[in-house]
């Protein structure tokens, strides 16, 4: 059974192969030009990168189905910011991707494109690192994830008066009887319990 949200569960996937394939491009660059591997061995930094494109391809399109769940909970320019660093990093994968198939070719065309493809992958981790860094943005500064949280769990982690306050910002800032009211109801949990420890 796949997990739900899809999302978060693939993300880490091109992240983690972004952030090491100017490593292994950069390595087999280096052992090709000094003689101690083949050219076609250059297949490796290929195969690594069209995984590490299909994979940004993949995710992008998990994030996309889930984007109008989380827009009940997110303003709409985090998550902006966020699509707009994926579709970078995707056009930079995608764009390396065939010159470093250019890569496996011996003599001058190849080093060319190979030295080319290893600068790709510097860029391709520099922008997926920006995808993170937005993306854990929307999760522990903006809320993301109270989108797939119901009320009772949200309530029981966050606190009745947190969620009051967050649902009244979401419903136009202005309607202070949501918070009121979760408020009044925290309170008198915690008075009927007897142990008046409960946290906020």
């Amino acid at each position: 059974m796949l997990p739900d949200p899809l999302h978060p569960a693939l993300v880490h996937f091109p992240i983690v192969l972004a952030m090491l394939a100017p490593l292994l491009a950069g390595g087999f660059f280096w052992a090709i030009q000094t003689g101690r591997l083949p050219a076609r061995a250059w297949i490796a930094v290929i195969a690594l990168q069209a995984v590490i494109f299909g994979a940004a391809w993949l995710t992008a399109e998990t994030g996309e189905e889930e984007e109008e769940r989380v827009e009940r909970v997110v303003r709409e320019a985090p998550i902006e910011e966020h699509e707009e660093a994926a579709e970078w990093f995707i056009w930079i994968a995608g764009l390396t991707l065939p010159i470093a198939g250019a890569g496996i070719f011996a003599g001058s065309p190849g080093t060319g494109a190979r030295a080319l493809a290893v600068a790709g992958t510097v860029l391709a981790a520099l922008a997926v690192a920006r995808v993170g860094h937005t993306g854990g943005e929307l999760v522990y500064k903006h809320g993301a994830a109270l989108a797939y949280l119901d009320g009772p769990a949200a309530a029981e982690v966050f606190g009745r008066k947190a969620v009051g306050k967050l649902i009244s910002e979401a419903l136009g800032g202005g309607a202070g009887g949501a918070a009121a009211d979760a408020d009044r109801a925290d309170r008198a949990d915690r008075s009927g319990r007897g142990d008046g420890d409960g946290q906020e």
